[in-house]
C-alpha cells in the first residue's frame, strides 16, 4: 500500500529530523545569547525545575502520545466499535490523572531527586535500586520498541521506504536536538510536535464529520456502521453492533489497557522527568490538565479514522477492496492509515505520516533523556564516579542518548524481525513491568513500606504474571507461540495477576513488620549538583511554602481519584450494563462532544503556554531584534527581571536564577 513515492518517506524522516536538530541548536545557542543560559548538568536534566503549567502539560501529552496511542486505538475502534477508542482514552488517562499525586509527592518528599530511582536507593537501599532499575529500563525499552516499531510500520506501508532503515534513521534526528538542548529541549519540540497533532487531527475530524464525499456526517457514518455490521458483525457486542458500549471484547481490553498502562506510566522515568523538571505550584495542574488533553488525542483520532475504517471497507476507494484489512495488518496498526488514504487519498496518507512520525520523535526524546537520566545519576554518579562534576555528568550524558538512539533502531529491527507486533507489544507491556507500580507508588505515600516488601513485591508479581499469562494461553491453546500467547485472555490474565499479586504481597509483608519511615530523609538525603553558574538555581519560598505543598497534596488526591471513577466506572460501566445501542442522534452527539473535547484541549496546549510566557517570548524577540539592529547591551538586574517571566514555550528559565541577572535585554 505504498500510495507515496520513497523518497516522501526518506523526506520526512531525514528531513523533519535535521530540521528540529538544526532548529534546537539554533534555540540554545540563543537561549545561550539572549537569557544568559548556561548548560549545566541541572539544567540539562531537570529544565532548571522551572517549568510552568502549559508547557508542563504540553510535555505530559506529548510523553503519552506514542505511536500507539494514534494506530492501537483505531485499531480497537475497528475490532470493538465505539467502546474501542473509549477504553483505550480512559483506559490510559487515568495512570496520568494519578500520577499528578506522585508528582507532587516527590516536591513535598524529595524536592532535589533527579530520577525516581535516586528515592528508591534512599529509602530501601542498593538492592532495591538495582532492582527497581531493571524494571525502570525495561519499561524505557518497551516503549521505545512500540514507538520504532508503529513508526517504521507506518512510513513503510505510506512509502515503500525499508523498514530497517526507517527503523535506524527515525531517532536520529531525536538524538541531535537531545544532545543539544538536554530535557528543555524535549519540551519545546514536544510543544511544537502536540500543536502538529491536534491540528492533524482536526483536520481528519471536519473530513469525515463535514466535508468528505464519502462519509460527511455523523449521520452517513452511523449508516455505513449499521450495514458492516450486518456484513461482518462484531463477535461479543450486543447484536453484534459497532455502535455500542455493550462489548466483551472492548471491556476486557480496557482491562488489560488499565492495567499495563499504569507500569508504563509509574515506570517510566520520562514521567518523573517532568514532575520533577515542573515548579511546584504547576506540577498538579500540569498533570491533571494534560491527562484531560491527552483523552481527546485517541477517543476522537479513533472514533473518526478508526471507525471511518469499519465504514469505508466496502468502497472501492478503500486501499483493499473489496477485501477486509488482514489480521497482520490491524495489529501492525494499520487501520488509520488505510482510512486516511481512502479519505484523501496521497493527502490523507502525508498527514497520516507526518502525524505518526510526529508522535514517534516527541516521545522518542522523552525516553532518550530518560534513559540518560537513569543511567548517568544512577549508574555513573552513583557506582562509578561519585564524584562527577556537572560538565563530566553532562558529557556522559551525550554518550549514553548516543548511545541508545543507535539500540533504539537496533532494538526495532529485532523484534520487526522476529514477528512481534505493535499490538502484541501492547499488550504485554502491563505483564512485565506492572509489578512495580504498588511498590513505587508506596514508597512515596506509605511510611510502613518496608525493603523486603519493595524488592519482594517486584520478583513475586513478575513470576506470577508471567506464570499466568503463559498457563492461560497453554490451557486455550494448547501450545506456547506468538499467536496463543497474544490471545486477549492470557494478556488479561497476565497484566493483572503482575499487578493484584505485587500490590498483595507489598501490604501483606509490610503490615507483618511495618516500617517508619521518615520523609526527612529523602529530603536532606538528595542534593542538587550546585556549580558555579546555576547555585542561584531555587525555586521562590512561596513555592516551597509546605503548607502550600500540603494543599495541593489534598487537590491532587481528591481530584485525580474523582475523575479517574468517572472515567472508568460512572461513564462506562452503566453504558456497558445497559445493553445500549446507540441511536442516530445520540451518536451525532457522541461525536459532537468528542470534537469539542479536542478543539478546548488543542486551544488549551497550544495557547497556554503562550500566554504564560508572553513577557518571555516578547523579551527574547526583543534581544533577536536589538541584535540585528546593534542596539544590544546587557541589562541591569531589575530590568531583567522585571521582563522576564519564563517557563514555556521558546522562553524558559528558572525564577530567581542566574541567567536573570545577566540577561542580555533591550536598551
Amino acid at each position: 500500500m505504498a500510495i507515496l513515492a520513497q523518497g516522501v518517506g526518506w523526506a520526512v524522516v531525514l528531513g523533519f529530523g535535521a530540521f528540529f536538530a538544526i532548529f534546537m541548536t539554533l534555540l540554545s545557542l540563543a537561549q545561550a545569547r539572549y537569557q544568559g543560559e548556561v548548560q549545566t548538568s541541572e539544567m540539562f536534566m531537570t529544565a532548571g525545575r522551572s517549568i510552568k503549567t502549559g508547557l508542563t502539560a504540553s510535555a505530559v501529552v506529548s510523553a503519552w502520545t506514542w505511536a500507539a496511542t494514534l494506530l492501537q486505538s483505531s485499531t480497537v475502534a475497528y475490532k470493538y466499535g465505539v467502546s474501542g477508542p473509549f477504553w483505550y482514552a480512559s483506559g490510559a488517562t487515568i495512570q496520568v490523572l494519578l500520577f499528578a499525586i506522585l508528582a507532587v509527592e516527590v516536591k513535598r518528599k524529595a524536592p532535589n531527586a533527579h530520577t525516581f530511582l535516586e528515592i528508591i536507593r534512599i529509602r530501601f537501599g542498593g538492592t532495591a535500586h538495582l532492582v527497581f532499575m531493571a524494571f525502570g529500563l525495561a519499561t524505557n525499552l518497551i516503549v521505545t520498541a512500540m514507538l520504532i516499531l508503529g513508526g517504521s510500520a507506518v512510513v513503510t506501508s505510506l512509502t515503500g521506504m525499508s523498514t530497517y532503515a526507517a527503523c535506524l534513521f527515525i531517532p536520529i534526528g531525536v538524538t541531535f536536538y537531545v544532545v543539544a538542548g538536554g530535557l528543555k529541549a524535549t519540551f519545546l519540540t514536544d510543544y511544537v510536535h502536540t500543536a502538529f497533532i491536534y491540528v492533524i487531527i482536526l483536520l481528519f475530524g471536519f473530513t469525515v464529520y463535514a466535508t468528505s464525499p464519502l462519509v460527511g456526517s455523523p449521520s452517513k457514518l452511523y449508516d455505513l456502521l449499521s450495514r458492516a455490521a450486518v456484513a461482518h458483525p462484531v463477535t461479543n457486542n450486543q447484536g453484534g453492533e459497532y455502535l455500542t458500549m455493550a462489548s466483551s471484547g472492548g471491556l476486557i481490553f480496557g482491562i488489560i489497557n488499565i492495567v499495563g498502562n499504569f507500569g508504563t506510566v509509574f515506570v517510566d522515568q520520562a514521567y518523573w522527568q517532568r514532575a520533577i523538571a515542573a515548579r511546584p505550584s504547576s506540577t498538579v495542574l500540569g498533570y491533571l490538565i494534560g491527562g484531560l488533553c491527552w483523552f481527546a488525542i485517541p477517543f476522537f483520532l479513533a472514533t473518526t479514522l478508526g471507525l471511518a475504517g469499519v465504514g469505508l471497507e466496502s468502497d472501492p476507494a478503500f486501499p483493499t477492496y473489496p477485501d477486509r484489512l488482514d489480521a497482520a495488518s490491524v495489529s501492525a496498526g494499520l487501520v488509520a492509515t488505510s482510512a486516511a488514504v481512502a479519505l484523501l487519498g496521497s493527502g490523507g496518507a502525508l498527514a497520516i505520516l507526518i502525524l505518526v512520525f510526529m508522535a514517534v520523535t516527541s516521545a522518542s526524546s522523552a525516553e532518550l533523556i530518560a534513559v540518560a537520566s537513569i543511567v548517568t545519576y544512577d549508574v555513573y554518579r552513583t557506582y562509578f564516579k561519585p564524584t562527577a562534576s556537572g560538565k563530566e555528568l553532562v558529557n556522559f550524558s551525550h554518550g549514553v542518548i548516543g548511545v541508545f538512539g543507535v539500540v533504539m533502531g537496533c532494538l526495532g529491527i529485532a523484534l520487526d524481525r522476529i514477528g512481534v507486533s505493535l499490538g502484541y507489544l501492547y499488550l504485554l507491556m502491563g505483564v512485565i513491568v506492572s509489578p512495580a507500580v504498588a511498590p513505587i507508588f508506596l514508597s512515596l505515600t506509605w511510611r510502613k513500606l518496608n525493603a523486603a516488601a519493595a524488592i519482594g513485591s517486584c520478583v513475586f508479581g513478575f513470576a506470577c504474571g508471567i506464570a499466568a499469562w503463559l498457563a492461560v494461553a497453554y490451557h486455550e491453546s494448547g501450545v506456547l507461540d506468538l499467536a496463543s500467547t497474544g490471545n486477549d485472555n492470557p494478556m488479561l490474565a497476565g497484566n493483572l495477576v503482575s499487578l493484584g499479586a505485587s500490590a498483595l504481597f507489598a501490604v501483606v509483608v509490610s503490615l507483618l513488620s511495618p516500617a517508619d519511615f521518615d520523609w526527612e530523609v529523602t529530603k536532606t538525603g538528595l542534593q542538587q549538583l550546585a556549580e558555579p553558574e546555576d547555585t542561584d538555581m531555587a525555586l521562590v519560598a512561596e513555592e516551597e511554602d509546605p503548607d502550600k505543598l500540603d494543599k495541593a497534596a489534598k487537590f491532587a488526591y481528591t481530584s485525580s481519584i474523582v475523575l479517574s471513577v468517572v472515567l472508568i466506572l460512572v461513564w462506562p460501566i452503566p453504558m456497558y450494563l445497559s445493553n445500549y445501542v446507540f441511536s442516530k442522534p445520540f451518536f451525532t452527539g457522541w461525536v459532537a462532544f468528542g470534537l469539542a473535547w479536542s478543539l478546548v484541549a488543542a486551544a488549551i496546549v497550544i495557547f497556554l503556554p503562550i500566554w504564560e510566557s508572553r513577557a518571555g517570548v516578547v523579551h527574547f524577540f526583543q534581544g533577536v531584534s536589538a541584535d540585528l539592529s546593534g542596539k544590544s547591551k546587557k541589562a541591569t538586574s531589575s530590568s531583567s527581571k522585571a521582563a522576564l517571566d519564563t517557563g514555556a514555550a521558546g522562553a524558559a528559565s528558572a525564577p530567581k536564577t542566574r541567567s536573570e541577572d545577566e540577561f542580555i535585554t533591550v536598551a
